[in-house]
């Protein structure tokens, strides 16, 4: 989680679905940790890189709409980017069912 919070935006969305498993693992959400294991040794050079002479300040969203196949709720996040790199980001399941494809958003 640490490194999700402080450097690695990359694997957010990866590790939310596999850390709301965890209340009762099973075999396959081992296999989900491993995944995000091995992804991070082999991406250990993927860093949070600022960009000198550009002092631009940039805002990202977006929402999926129901993704989350067991209860149906949607998963929405922002990203906030300064001088090319993120400077602070969210994601998370919505906590109701959106009915509109405008909701999630």
């Amino acid at each position: 989680m640490y490194a999700m919070i402080c450097t690695r935006t990359d694997i957010g969305y990866a590790l939310g679905v596999v850390s709301r498993l965890l209340s009762n693992p099973e075999r396959e959400n081992w296999e989900g940790v491993k995944w995000i294991l091995k992804y991070l040794k082999g991406a250990a050079n993927i860093c949070i890189c600022y960009k000198g002479g550009s002092a631009a300040l940039e805002a990202y969203i977006d929402a999926n709409m129901a993704g989350d196949v067991d209860t149906k709720r949607s998963t929405s996040g922002y990203l906030f980017t300064f001088a090319g790199g993120a400077i602070s980001w969210q994601s998370k399941l919505q906590k109701y069912v959106a009915l509109s494809t405008t909701k999630p958003e």
